[in-house]
């Protein structure tokens, strides 16, 4: 693409990658150009018979190339918008999703002073109610060190050390908490194979599989939240807001009402799937 001009390089690597199946090959494309070139995709637009750099042609180059074998753009980048933050991601974490944007608005609603984010992959949750809601202690979990790695990185890079505690594990031994998020695996096993590569071939798998109808992290993780809230004697009420798949959303509401959860709700996504399971305990049962 040497001696090129950004329309040129733009219409040669939007072919190549819908060719491949990529899903918006041009939006792709003028952030990998945006990337190697340094600027905004709004001035590659304003200024597209600028010829391209060598260098940046060759960055280019390299990052389409990856972007054939259906890396997202996300891993290409390393890194990923989310709600008013930009966060640090690899192939630790899963990208987040616009979706999960539902469980930042249930801490908005709620106003909670204390969270705890349950499996918080790159620290997408926490670190963006810690932003949104700065008078909110938030304790993250994750079962995965990587994850935990990428999450602390991210918080020190925020500035949110000091307001975000991030733990090995799924609920912690003590503490008490006015809203517990969760986002774990629910990919069933069958639904697997209709995935994009994007997901399969790079995300990791135990962040996002959950056995044969993707509900076995839930049937562990809310009869252990239902028991560990119990020990919390203090606590006068809790919610539990949880992430869930298509059609799931029914099974893990009786869930919830097996564990002792009451009020139960869902909340719709943008796409009219109820993507959040809420149950809560104590007085705002």
């Amino acid at each position: 693409m040497t001696g090129a001009s950004v329309r040129e390089a733009l219409e040669a690597s939007v072919d190549a990658l819908q060719a491949v199946g990529v899903d918006e090959p041009r939006l792709d494309a003028e952030l990998l150009l945006g990337e190697a070139m340094g600027c905004e995709r709004s001035a590659l637009i304003a200024d597209s018979g600028a010829e391209v750099p060598a260098s940046a042609a060759r960055a280019f180059g390299e990052m389409v190339r990856r972007r054939l074998r259906r890396e997202p753009v996300a891993y290409i980048l390393d890194r990923k918008g989310f709600r008013n933050i930009e966060l640090a991601v690899d192939r630790r974490v899963l990208i987040p999703r616009p979706e999960t944007e539902l469980l930042v608005d249930m801490a908005l609603e709620l106003q909670p002073a204390s969270v705890l984010d349950v499996g918080t992959g790159s620290g997408a949750i926490a670190l963006a109610v810690a932003d949104e809601l700065p008078a909110c202690t938030v304790t993250a979990t994750d079962t995965s060190p990587g994850a935990l790695e990428v999450a602390r990185a991210n918080a020190e890079r925020l500035g949110f050390t000091d307001r975000v505690e991030f733990i090995e594990g799924i609920i912690p031994d003590k503490g008490e908490f006015d809203l517990i998020l969760a986002n774990l695996p629910y990919v069933a096993e069958r639904d697997w194979p209709s995935l994009q590569p994007e997901v399969t071939q790079w995300e990791p798998r135990e962040a996002l599989l959950a056995g044969a109808d993707g509900l076995d992290a839930y049937r562990s993780f809310i009869p252990e939240c239902g028991r560990a809230l119990t020990r919390y004697s203090k606590q006068s009420s809790t919610t539990l807001a949880v992430e869930v798949g298509e059609g799931q959303a029914e099974a893990v509401a009786a869930l919830m009402r097996q564990a002792g959860f009451g009020a139960i709700e869902t909340r719709q996504d943008l796409a009219g799937i109820e993507r959040v399971v809420i149950g809560r305990v104590g007085e705002a049962a």
